[in-house]
């Protein structure tokens, strides 16, 4: 699927995505993935509804979404590139993923940021009940 606006094009075509580019931002400038692996990020694409953010020939931006595509849908690894910043790319983005048709209808729609609450919150995304939630975190070596 792909959608335009204003020169910019966002794509769940996985062909088109620059894994590089992916994998050296996660790697190198995300708070979330310092120095994740291209393996990882490459199993984690492989296996995710991805969304890339295109213009003038190359990737800008990207967000993938782990899935059933029945009751529960992840949120992650979402980003536009410094110099593509402040053109409403990211909300274009954000409203992209909710609008996509495996997408509806879902129980729960998770996410974890530490600085663009009020983002998401204007998409009705709210802060849940921590003591509900618990995690299994894997060995460094596959972080």
């Amino acid at each position: 699927m792909e959608w335009e606006r204003g020169g910019y094009t966002i794509s769940t075509d996985r062909d088109r995505l620059d894994v590089e580019l992916i994998h050296r931002f996660l790697s190198e400038e995300s708070y979330w993935a310092p120095g994740v692996r291209r393996d990882v990020v490459e199993r984690s694409i492989a296996n995710s509804l991805c969304f890339g953010l295109h213009h003038g020939g190359g990737q800008v931006g990207f967000a993938r979404v782990v899935t059933d595509r029945a009751a529960f849908a992840y949120l992650a690894d979402v980003f536009v590139l410094t110099a593509h910043r402040r053109r409403g790319l990211g909300k274009w983005l954000i409203e992209t993923v909710l609008a996509h048709p495996d997408l509806q209808n879902l129980r729960r729609f998770f996410l974890g940021t530490a600085d663009a609450h009020s983002l998401y919150e204007r998409y009705g995304f709210r802060p849940i009940d921590s003591s509900r939630m618990m995690e299994l975190r894997g060995p460094p070596s596959q972080q």
